[in-house]
Parts: structure tokens; sequence; C-alpha cells
């Protein structure tokens, strides 16, 4: 076989390959993503799926019980519904009422169980502008 023919064809085969090989990146990037949910669209939510809840914790609702966390978590722009939130784990500093947090966990009778360390708390932005 000719060598530059050789050549071509290896080639072909290389770039075929690093094509399937970044689609296949694009494709498992897009599909292991999933949207946090706020509070008002949890109620009535299936047990026993697992969700990433966001929102703000309601101010005044923050309950400690031995090892476990108890508060209320509503819809970020405010009104809405809210779901209280039992967790246990690691508790960020920043964590407070009036905070924004991500949670990983699931609704069981009508009560959002966090997992173990998957609380999450957004500081406010300081680069926002004053209201």
């Amino acid at each position: 076989m000719d060598p530059q023919r050789k050549r071509k064809i290896r080639l072909v085969v290389a770039l075929s390959v690093a094509v399937l090989l970044a689609a296949a990146l694009v494709y498992t990037s897009f599909s292991a993503a999933s949207e946090a949910k706020q509070p008002s669209q949890l109620i009535g939510a299936v047990p026993g799926v697992t969700y990433d809840l966001t929102g703000k914790v309601v101010p005044g609702s923050i309950r400690h019980r031995g090892e476990e966390l108890d508060f209320r978590v509503a819809d970020r722009e405010g009104g809405g519904a809210s779901i209280p939130v039992t967790y246990s784990g690691t508790v960020p500093d920043p964590f407070r009422g009036g905070r924004e947090i991500v949670l990983t966990g699931e609704v069981a009778h009508g009560v959002f169980v966090g997992e173990r360390d998957t609380l999450v708390t957004k500081c406010p932005s300081k680069f926002t502008t004053a209201k």
C-alpha cells in the first residue's frame, strides 16, 4: 500500500475518534446536569427521588436538635410556599436566616431530608448594586 494513502487513512481514523470522543464528552456534560428546584416546585414531589433544593432560609426558623438542624426554605424571590428541611452534617459558617442555600436530598412525608454534607450556602455578592 502506498505510504501517502496510509497516512491519509490514519489521519481520517484519528480525526473520527477525536470527534466521537468530543461528542461523548459534550453529551455526558449536559445529561449529568440537574436543575435545582425551589420549594414551591417540591410540594407534592415524588418520595424517593433525589432533588437539589435551592431557596432562602426563612429567618427565625433555624432550630438545632442534637446533631440535626431543622429550618424552613422559601422560594428565592420571596412569597410562595416554604418547605421544612431536616439536615445533619457540616454547616457552612455563613449559614443563617435570609441566605440562599443549595441542598441535595429527598422529600419524605412533606419534609425535605438533606443528604449529609451537601449543604452549600451562597454568599451575597459584593458586586451587586444596592436597591
